[in-house]
C-alpha cells in the first residue's frame, strides 16, 4: 500500500446502527390479559429543601443559616410513575443494522478513500464482524439501555424479534455489564443476525422490548431534556414521544450510547465504555483514550490507513466500532 501524505480535510461516516426512540409503557403482570398503557409524564410543583453547598459565611453563622433554610425552594418539575395497579415497565424500540464496507459518506481524498475501503475489506476477511456483533448483542439482551430503570428492577425479560423469528431472554438482569463472557445459543443467533446486517447479507431490523418488574406505582426514568432557559420554566423536563399525549420516552442517542458500550480495550480498562474517539465518559468527566498514549481513534486510524501500519487486533475492533458509530473525522487544513 502506497503511503498517503496528503491531508483528508473532509471525511465523514454515517452511522450503521440506526436506533429509534424508546417508548415507555406499563402493565400489571399479576392480571391475566392486562393491556399495556402508556407511561405519562406529569408536572409537579414542589417545595424543596436547601441542600446545596453554602458559602462559609452563611454556613458558619447559625442565624444566617436559619434564614437561608427558611427560604422557599419552589420547583416545577416533570415526573413519571407507573399507575398504582401496574408493576411492570415496558420499553420498546427498533434497531436497524446497515451494511458496512468502509465507504465514507463524504471524503475529499480519493487515494485515502480507496485505501480505507481496502483496509476495511481486509479487516472483514481476517477478523470479521463476529466480535463486534456479539458485544452489541450482549448490550441488547442485558438491558443496559434501560439505564437507571435497570437498577431498580427485580427482574427483566428482553424479547427481540427479527422478521418471523423471536428470541426471549428471561434473566436479562443476571447478564453482566462488566464483561462480554456471556454465551448461549440464542445470543449466538442474535449476533449472527447483526453480523449479517453489517455484511449486507440480510435486512436486519430488530424489534427490541424489555419488561422490567419495578413495583406498583414506582418512579420511571425517561430521558431528561436539556434546559437551556433556566430563568422561568421548569427546572426538569422529561422527554415525551408518540401519538399519546405526554408518553414518556428515551432518546435514541442514549440507547445508542448503551449499545456501543463495548470498549474494554482501552489502557488499564476496569469496565466497558462507549466507543468514542477519545474514550469520553461525560458522567465521569474523563477521556480514557488520551492522544499522548497514542490510543485514541486518530492515533490508531491515521497510520493504519495512510501508512498501512495495522494496529493490534483489539485496536482494530475499536477503530471499526468508531466508524460504525459514525461521525466527522476530517483533519484540520490550517495546521
Amino acid at each position: 500500500m502506497a503511503k498517503i501524505d496528503s491531508k483528508v480535510t473532509v471525511l465523514a461516516f454515517e452511522r450503521k446502527i440506526d436506533i429509534s426512540d424508546a417508548y415507555l409503557w406499563q402493565t400489571n403482570s399479576q392480571k391475566e390479559n392486562a393491556v399495556k398503557e402508556p407511561v405519562i409524564v406529569r408536572e409537579k410543583s414542589v417545595r424543596g429543601t436547601i441542600s446545596n453547598r453554602l458559602k462559609n459565611a452563611i454556613a458558619s453563622n447559625p442565624a444566617k443559616l436559619d434564614a437561608e433554610i427558611e427560604k422557599a425552594n419552589l420547583q416545577r418539575v416533570d415526573a413519571a410513575f407507573l399507575n398504582e395497579d401496574c408493576d411492570t415497565l415496558i420499553a420498546s424500540f427498533t434497531c436497524k443494522i446497515l451494511p458496512f464496507t468502509g465507504k465514507p459518506s463524504v471524503c475529499n481524498n480519493q487515494d485515502f478513500q480507496a485505501a480505507l475501503e481496502e483496509t476495511v475489506a481486509q479487516y472483514k476477511q481476517e477478523q470479521g464482524f463476529a466480535e463486534l456483533a456479539k458485544r452489541y448483542a450482549i448490550n441488547l439482551i442485558n438491558a443496559r439501555w434501560l439505564w437507571r430503570n435497570r437498577i431498580g428492577a427485580e427482574s427483566i425479560t428482553v424479547t427481540i424479534k427479527n422478521g418471523e423469528d423471536t428470541l426471549t431472554f428471561n434473566q436479562a438482569r443476571d447478564i453482566s455489564l462488566n464483561d462480554f463472557d456471556f454465551a448461549s445459543p440464542d445470543l449466538t443467533k442474535l449476533a449472527a443476525w447483526i453480523e449479517a446486517g453489517f455484511n449486507g447479507e440480510a435486512f436486519t431490523l430488530l424489534q427490541v422490548e424489555a419488561q422490567a418488574n419495578i413495583g406498583n406505582g414506582q418512579e420511571v426514568f425517561p430521558s431528561q431534556e436539556l434546559v437551556l432557559d433556566t430563568g422561568k420554566n421548569k427546572s426538569k423536563i422529561l422527554y415525551t414521544v408518540g401519538r399519546e399525549q405526554n408518553q414518556a420516552g428515551i432518546h435514541s442517542q442514549k440507547i445508542g450510547n448503551a449499545i456501543r458500550t463495548i470498549d474494554n480495550w482501552y489502557p488499564n480498562a476496569a469496565f466497558p465504555i462507549a466507543a468514542e474517539p477519545y474514550g469520553a465518559v461525560t458522567t465521569l468527566g474523563t477521556a480514557y483514550r488520551q492522544p499522548k498514549d497514542k490510543q485514541d481513534f486518530y492515533s490508531l486510524f491515521d497510520p493504519w490507513i495512510k501508512e498501512g501500519k495495522a494496529p493490534k487486533k483489539d485496536e482494530q475492533h475499536y477503530v471499526i466500532a468508531i466508524l460504525i458509530r459514525g461521525g466527522v473525522f476530517g483533519e484540520s487544513g490550517k495546521e
